[in-house]
């Protein structure tokens, strides 16, 4: 993993930090209502909510695993699998709990606490996960960059269908986007750490 992606995360920390902290000030009220205003509706964007989905995120994890063991017998990275998606959404409950925000007021809104956005977090955990894991299998850069730009491009319109449905607001989203990006790469240095060493012993 590149330098760039720690100092990344270093700043997706902060950026987390100060949306937990301070999501309730005016500043941040003001900017919800506006983007959530943009974004409102739209049914074109809307419909990536699916793929977020818990049934979705766990279907899939599932047949990464089972990929992972059969066509691989890469056991360290079926752990990397375990930590990062498992392991985000621990840490995803852990941190609703705490905030305890209600969700944005709506008709038959969803019962469940709303910072930060579960589908925001998990995708891109997910979503992650899967390119990281194909860039080690991939030889042509430029196909390693398509799977790169989809992943973050899916990553973006799932989290965005959570603000047109109104089930989150987009600071939920914001947090939930950049503390998974966080946990990442702290996956990552793991799963990387691991590699190195186990390369070591076999020279």
């Amino acid at each position: 993993m590149k330098k760039v992606s720690y100092i990344l995360a270093f700043i997706s920390l902060c950026i987390f930090i100060i949306i937990f902290t301070s999501f309730e000030k005016p500043m941040f009220v003001k900017m919800d209502q506006s983007v959530t205003d943009f974004f409102y509706g739209n049914k074109f964007i809307s419909a990536f909510h699916y793929i977020g989905n818990t049934k979705v995120i766990v279907t899939t994890s599932l047949i990464l695993l089972i990929v992972l063991w059969l066509r691989q017998r890469n056991f360290r990275g079926m752990l990397f699998v375990l930590l990062s998606i498992a392991g985000g959404r621990v840490l995803n409950q852990i941190i609703k709990n705490v905030v305890d925000r209600p969700r944005p007021e709506m008709v038959d809104q969803l019962t469940s606490f709303s910072f930060p956005s579960g589908h925001a977090m998990l995708s891109l955990l997910l979503l992650f996960t899967i390119a990281y894991l194909l860039s080690e299998v991939v030889v042509s850069k430029k196909n390693m960059v398509f799977v790169w730009v989809v992943a973050i491009l899916l990553t973006m319109l799932i989290g965005l269908s959570r603000i047109a449905d109104n089930h989150h607001y987009p600071t939920d989203v914001f947090a939930g986007w950049t503390i998974a990006y966080f946990w990442f790469i702290i996956c990552v240095f793991w799963y990387e750490q691991r590699k190195t060493k186990f390369n070591k012993m076999k020279k």
